[in-house]
């Protein structure tokens, strides 16, 4: 189902419908893919656990349209300064440093509107931020550590599938207070985009901070393999608390 959501078009899954909701999955995308990049991981999941059937999955589309760049429908939670990822990519010390530091211009807005996307789910699926799971992949897993450290209550997890670490000494305060916050973290050794250091920096913050960190590692590039998949399927049985 599309709908439109917070001021965000949602795509909207639950494979068995004749329940009530049992937990609420919002997963956002990275930058450059189209809105629906994500979707085919509904079915995907529930595939990996039967259980997650009646698991309501979001997927919203990033705020901002690349077409008027030629990139077709792609979309971006914000825009990126390329000639600072090419510098990451060579990992600078002072660019890795700069990167990790700075709230990226548009970051606030795409905030806003998550913030206000994820109130309104949760309204409407009537149940608990203890049955809800944030996540998403590159720069979605960078909104979706923001917007978790950052909702009124603590969600049940938080899914970081290839992100890095940002706004460092703001997510470091806000980490102390989230002790409780699951963590499922993946990324690829090898990642050309977002270096694996980034990754690592992460977990660090997030398990100094006092947060429980699954974190997989794997021999691959900015992806999302079968056995990442796997392992999110898992962790969102576990923290959705489903049969």
């Amino acid at each position: 189902m599309r709908s439109v959501i917070a001021g965000l078009d949602v795509v909207t899954l639950q494979q068995n419908t004749t329940v009530p909701p049992a937990g609420v999955v919002v997963l956002c995308h990275g930058f450059g893919a189209p809105g629906t990049d994500l979707v085919g991981l509904a079915e995907a999941l529930v595939s990996e656990e039967p259980s997650l059937a009646p698991v309501r999955f979001h997927f919203p589309a990033a705020p901002l349209s690349l077409g008027h760049l030629g990139y077709g429908d792609s979309r971006a939670w914000w825009m990126i300064d390329f000639e600072v990822i090419a510098k990451l990519r060579q990992a600078s010390p002072e660019a890795l440093a700069a990167f990790r530091k700075e709230e990226p211009d548009g970051m606030p807005a795409a905030r806003k509107a998550m913030l206000a996307l994820v109130a309104e789910v949760m309204n409407g699926s009537g149940l608990p931020y203890s049955k809800l799971v944030l996540g998403g992949f590159s720069q979605g897993a960078m909104i979706s550590t923001d917007v978790a450290l950052r909702v009124e209550e603590a969600p049940a997890g938080l899914a970081v599938l290839s992100g890095t670490l940002l706004t460092e000494d703001v997510w470091r305060v806000k980490a102390k207070a989230r002790s409780a916050l699951h963590v499922f973290e993946s990324h690829g050794r090898f990642d050309e985009v977002l270096p694996f250091s980034g990754a690592q920096s992460l977990e660090a913050m997030l398990t100094s901070a006092g947060l429980p960190v699954d974190f997989h590692a794997f021999d691959g590039g900015h992806e999302i393999p079968m056995e990442v998949l796997r392992g999110l399927a898992r962790f969102l049985k576990a923290r959705l608390a489903l049969p």
